[in-house]
């Protein structure tokens, strides 16, 4: 009995850090999403719904609760940051997003 449980123990810390790096990806990813998608109405940019949503089923894992609100708060934080930006810090931040959005199919050429 106690070989079971210690080998129990020990799988579930062997897990744990694999979590840990799941929970650090989803947050860098609903990071980096959410300032192109934040940008979005500031930079004068529309997006293409189904890009979107095919970059999340191929991005975010189906089970990742978390992402949704994470990615929420980080857009309405980037759209909030952009209020507040010098003409210059602006326009570098949208030819970067608009960047971004391009490569990742979210505007049409």
């Amino acid at each position: 009995m106690t070989k079971v449980l210690a080998v129990t123990v020990v799988m579930a810390l062997a897990a744990t850090p694999g979590v840990a790096v799941a929970q650090a990806e989803s947050l860098t990813l609903a990071s980096e999403l959410g300032s192109v998608l934040g940008a979005e109405a500031a930079c004068g940019l529309k997006y293409n719904q189904e890009a979107i949503k095919a970059f999340i089923d191929a991005k975010v894992r189906a089970d990742d609760m978390k992402f949704p609100s994470m990615l929420q708060s980080l857009s309405q934080g980037t759209a909030y940051r952009l209020k507040s930006m010098s003409e210059s810090e602006k326009t570098a931040y949208c030819a970067q997003v608009t960047r971004v959005a391009r490569t990742n199919k979210f505007i049409r050429d």
